[in-house]
């Protein structure tokens, strides 16, 4: 494990401030080229948005959490310290964000792997060397693709930061507390309206209604009446327990940091994996201070979201110099 972490105020020391704080010290994204492109099932586009590095330089992909987008406060960090270096950057969008409608008849969720491989080897074809850092979802489905693909992943290295690693955990969290009332409105707010529009346009799927979606509070109701069904999962249950990417942490076979910090509200600790529930390539990284893809630090008594991004691509660069692949 990386002896490593970053160093908040005592009054941030708190895995709910250190979450809602970074919000707050977001920059403003870079200039974005962004690209159209399929998605898996060739029935929608996604968007892709580029940042241009130097010629040769190799390509960090970055997959967002639950309706996250390029503007993120994590993804706009990490392409500023991409471009630093003369890297290319992509931020890579799940089906229905990024203001992209999506036409296809599947949403996204957690255990999309099939999604995850894909992008990665189109992006292959462009960028002998690729990187690839997963956020919260985007890091669960990056983590289980590499679980399941090992060897044949398209990375030279990958990263999943805040990661729901067993998503049933997760979702007691979501379930009461604080991370229930901080936080479920918040993603519900633009889910709810995602799902109503995509049952309008699928009149034939006769599984959920989106005068039933009016009365969700929850997240894991959220996944019942809509996420679980609409993917081939028999409840949510099964959903959690097919898509969480723990079970294939030991199969990893391309390096991966696995960061998670102990106190992230969206995840109980005793759910954090021990090296022994993981295959040599994994890393982990598990500073007790950082909450939700939060990772406040400070330098010289200035606060900054630095630290996530410096992390990962140090990580990233212990392997400059190796072959492609």
């Amino acid at each position: 494990m990386l002896n490593t972490a970053p160093n908040p105020p005592l009054w941030l020391r708190n895995g709910h401030a250190d979450t809602l704080f970074a919000k707050l010290l977001q920059p403003s994204p870079p200039a974005y080229r962004r690209e159209l492109l399929p998605d898996s099932t060739g029935q929608t586009q996604v968007a892709y948005d580029f940042i241009d590095g130097q010629d040769g330089a190799p390509l960090v992909v970055l997959f967002h959490g639950l309706e996250g987008s390029s503007r993120s406060h994590y993804a706009a960090a990490l392409m500023h310290e991409t471009a630093k270096r003369g890297w290319h950057g992509v931020v890579v969008h799940f089906r229905s964000c990024g203001g992209v409608a999506n036409r296809a008849p599947v949403f996204y969720h957690a255990g999309d792997s099939g999604e995850i491989g894909f992008v990665l080897h189109t992006l292959q074809r462009r960028y002998p060397t690729v990187y690839a850092a997963g956020v919260s979802l985007g890091g669960n489905a990056l983590a289980k693709y590499l679980g399941e693909a090992g060897e044949a992943a398209p990375v030279r290295a990958a990263a999943a930061v805040s990661a729901p690693l067993d998503l049933a955990a997760a979702g007691t969290r979501f379930e009461r507390g604080a991370t229930r009332l901080l936080y479920t409105r918040y993603f519900l707010n633009t889910l709810l309206p995602k799902a109503q529009q995509f049952l309008a346009e699928h009149g034939d799927m006769a599984f959920q209604t989106a005068s039933a979606l009016k009365n969700c509070r929850t997240l894991g109701g959220f996944d019942d009446l809509f996420t679980a069904p609409l993917h081939g999962f028999a409840d949510r249950h099964d959903y959690y327990r097919r898509a969480s990417c723990k079970p294939y942490l030991p199969f990893v076979r391309r390096p991966l940091l696995l960061l998670n910090a102990v106190n992230d509200p969206f995840l109980p600790p005793e759910a954090l994996p021990d090296a022994a529930e993981v295959s040599d390539s994994v890393t982990l990284l598990q500073p007790p201070h950082g909450g939700h893809v939060g990772f406040v630090g400070q330098t010289a008594g200035k606060l900054h979201i630095r630290w996530l991004p410096e992390t990962l691509l140090a990580y990233f660069a212990r392997f400059e110099g190796g072959q492609a692949v």
